[in-house]
């Protein structure tokens, strides 16, 4: 089970500073890494790595795993467009076309866990 870090106050303040435009880059930090631990709460095993370089990534979606080098199911995307997903802004397959999401491997299609929260 995924170990909270971040507690549910802190994460839906940096949220609501990032909905308002006015997120430092500390609560942008903060809003990415609450979502990502959001997703592997609620999605919990490590069949999926999801990753928002630099800030962070977390392991996710029950059935088969890895244990050494790069996962066999990626998915990446950039902290700005991660909150777009988590917060139902865009979508997966829109963040697909327009380059700011990959995902590799055959179990790496998470379109149906988002949005976390909605906007």
């Amino acid at each position: 089970m995924l170990r909270r870090k971040i507690s549910a106050s802190d994460g839906q303040a940096a949220i609501q500073s990032f909905q308002a435009g006015s997120a430092t880059s500390q609560e942008l930090a903060t809003a990415v890494r609450f979502l990502l631990e959001e997703l592997g709460t609620r999605h919990p095993g490590a069949a999926v790595e999801v990753r928002v370089p630099p800030l962070g990534a977390v392991q996710c979606v029950a059935g088969p795993t890895h244990t050494r080098g790069t996962p066999s199911n990626v998915v990446e995307l950039g902290p700005e467009a991660w909150l777009a997903l988590a917060l139902g802004a865009e979508s997966f397959e829109e963040l697909i076309g327009q380059g700011k999401l990959t995902a590799s491997g055959n179990r790496s299609d998470l379109t149906d866990l988002f949005p976390i929260f909605k906007a």
